[in-house]
């Protein structure tokens, strides 16, 4: 079986945890999501970049999820979330993905 990029998780969890809340009308299900996809993202980043290049990739996912709620007001809550997902899943290849 093929391993899932840890950009793909990274992104994923955040489009994914934001979809799942808006669909159930359950925010703390999205943010399950978030997290359960957050912390493999992390053990990842620890396995192939080491526990600084992890511990900033986290920082940024964090940063990501909070940084989307000012921006949707600007841009709308979609394209907000695709816009951090984005530079989170870049972030993490150029920092992880890329070496493997």
């Amino acid at each position: 079986m093929a391993k899932v990029p840890s950009s793909v998780v990274a992104a994923s969890g955040l489009v994914g945890g934001y979809g799942v809340a808006r669909w159930t009308r359950k925010r703390q299900l999205g943010g399950a999501v978030l997290a359960v996809a957050g912390a493999a993202a992390a053990q990842q980043w620890r396995r192939q970049a080491g526990g600084k290049a992890a511990g900033a990739l986290t920082v940024a996912y964090v940063a990501a999820f909070a940084g989307s709620h000012p921006l949707a007001k600007k841009v709308g809550a979609w394209p907000a979330v695709f816009g951090v997902a984005g530079a989170v899943g870049l972030a993490s290849w150029a920092v992880a993905d890329r070496k493997a």
